[in-house]
């Protein structure tokens, strides 16, 4: 596996995920790139990894790898991803794929032509306790489902995380990218998870209407002021058909959910409660058994030993979800079509916002 930048996602949790022992057997850390001088090298000092590059096309030539996780600023993603195909690479994209639908089909037609597998990152569909919420809907465990509400706020989480606070190469990462075009954005970032994991419970939505905009013109860090142009003040409301309708956002700041809430005629589902109470689900029990209160990670397939007190567990999960398929040929549920869904949910919402309209979904998964 060669790793795609070593930035914050890369440090919390591939990297420190995959140099594990258990691992070894199954996938092995080959190479790393970065763009900044000495962060590579750095990083491959601290997690094992033979070989550092600075440029992404000395590792596609020299990097011994099968298969790439791409870490980079979402903008990047398609074009690395075409690279990396074109070089005959499995991938593993971390979210989100790309910015539009049309990058996300011409990857997933060229991976098909070429015999590649993709595995887009975030696998919501994998998390039990949300193949639970779908069960308890579908058997009408809250009456018929009227309405539902999800999404997630940029507050200050990416100025303040602490690969940003260090002075050396490793922890001194700019997050200028995540509030700019193209990629940036709490949409790109952070909704992708709810919508991921509301598409998961619903299905593929079919209509979307949107207000959007920049509602913080700049943002600060390390004492420079940044300025942005990405979206990060959005609403949506989603039509997933027979009047069932939803509401996501991704906002500046202000979160007004645990989790999705799914109200029915005959009752709530909020997070990980059903009516006020927990409901179980399969690996509930392990998860509970986490400091610090549950955490439903824990009962993904592939989160045991150490792997429990590394961050991005659900990011390693992904990973090895491909790694899986390329080895054994098993299958994932987490597709790069129902990743493509997901961009045209983004796509069509900021179109709605520019045009006043709204906009059909062209994609299913």
């Amino acid at each position: 596996m060669g790793v795609v930048g070593a930035g914050a996602i890369a440090q919390r949790g591939i990297l420190p995920h995959l140099s594990q022992p258990d691992v070894q057997e199954r996938v092995q850390l080959q190479a790393v790139c970065d763009p900044v001088p000495g962060r590579a090298e750095a990083a491959a000092q601290k997690f094992g990894v033979p070989h550092a590059f600075l440029t992404y096309e000395e590792l596609l030539a020299h990097g011994d790898a099968d298969a790439v996780s791409i870490c980079s600023p979402i903008g990047l993603h398609y074009q690395q991803g075409m690279q990396a195909l074109e070089a005959g690479k499995h991938i593993h994209f971390n979210k989100t794929m790309t910015t539009t639908v049309a990058e996300a089909t011409a990857l997933i037609d060229l991976a098909q032509r070429r015999g590649l597998k993709i595995v887009a990152s975030p696998g919501e569909v994998l998390r039990p306790h949300v193949q639970e919420i779908r069960r308890l809907i579908a058997g009408g465990a809250i009456g018929t489902l009227a309405w539902a509400i999800c999404g997630a706020a940029f507050g200050r989480y990416h100025e303040e995380e602490i690969f940003r606070k260090g002075d050396d190469v490793l922890s001194n990462v700019d997050p200028s990218w995540y509030f700019r075009k193209p990629g940036g954005g709490p949409l790109y970032d952070m909704t992708v998870y709810t919508l991921h994991a509301l598409t998961s419970v619903l299905g593929p939505a079919r209509r979307v209407t949107a207000l959007s905009g920049t509602r913080i013109r700049e943002r600060e860090f390390r004492g420079a002021m940044i300025p942005t142009d990405a979206d990060d003040n959005t609403l949506m409301l989603l039509d997933f058909g027979d009047n069932l309708f939803t509401m996501v956002y991704g906002t500046a700041a202000g979160n007004v959910t645990g989790g999705a809430t799914y109200f029915g005629t005959g009752g709530t589902i909020q997070g990980l409660k059903l009516n006020g109470e927990p409901f179980d689900y399969p690996g509930k029990e392990l998860a509970d058994q986490a400091p610090g209160g549950s955490n439903a990670q824990w009962a993904l397939p592939h989160i045991t030993g150490n792997h429990r007190t590394i961050g991005e567990q659900h990011v390693f999960e992904d990973v090895m979800q491909l790694v899986d398929w390329v080895r054994d040929g098993k299958a994932t549920p987490v597709t790069a079509e129902h990743a493509r869904h997901v961009i045209d949910i983004i796509e069509s919402a900021y179109r709605s916002a520019e045009t006043g309209r709204t906009q059909d979904l062209t994609t299913v998964f």
